[in-house]
């Protein structure tokens, strides 16, 4: 005789969304360790494409789906940490800013055309926001941890000598490889965007189904 166990549709569809999640922080986990250096711009300024995978979390589970994917992230990052962890602090504030509003705009329309604007907003948002995120929180806890905050102006002044105060350097560097980051991840996602949107509504049913299994 068999024993038939129904699962609760809350916990199907929860775990439908864990697996999502853990699918994509995977991936942003690879890419993240795939980073390189661009010219004009200090050494430890890193371009990677980790971000894609959170955006694709925010349309498919969620604005919030988004933030823990880049939360996950940047906690596996800190076991090869080479920043004193001050990098994956910054990358997370910046990812789950971009995600979150991305996700949040998309979530009102769920279009090709309103996924291209959510990301470009999310984009724009995250360089603004990296300005007084650098200032007032990551570059004092570098200058605390990496020989103060003149050996880090130095490597911007050796680039450009008027950088000589933090806000200059910041907003002449920080923002704009920031945003051209962030313009980057939007350019591949929306390359990958018609290929994914079959996965994406698969995913998307299989949450709604699972939801309506009692």
């Amino acid at each position: 005789m068999s024993v038939k166990t129904n699962q609760p549709s809350g916990e199907k569809t929860n775990v439908t969304k864990l697996t999502i999640v853990a699918m994509l922080a995977a991936v942003a986990v690879v890419l993240q360790y795939l980073e390189f250096g661009v010219p004009l711009v200090p050494s430890f300024l890193k371009m990677d494409l980790s971000d894609i995978p959170e955006l694709i979390g925010a349309f498919v589970i969620g604005p919030l789906g988004g933030v823990v994917i880049c939360l996950v992230k940047n906690l596996v990052h800190l076991l090869v940490s080479q920043s004193g962890f001050v990098g994956e602090l910054s990358n997370f504030m910046l990812g789950a800013v971009f995600s979150l509003v991305a996700g949040l705009i998309y979530k009102k329309h769920k279009t090709k055309g309103m996924a291209f604007l959510a990301c470009i907003l999310g984009a724009v948002a995250m360089a603004l926001v990296s300005l007084p995120t650098n200032y007032y929180i990551v570059y004092p806890i570098y200058a605390s941890l990496f020989g103060g905050m003149e050996t880090i102006l130095g490597l911007y002044k050796a680039i450009l000598p008027s950088a000589d105060t933090l806000w200059k350097a910041l907003l002449i560097f920080n923002v704009p490889f920031t945003l051209v980051k962030g313009l980057l991840c939007v350019a591949v996602t929306m390359l990958i965007y018609k290929p994914l949107s079959r996965l994406f509504m698969q995913m998307n049913s299989a949450i709604k189904r699972h939801g309506k299994q009692a």
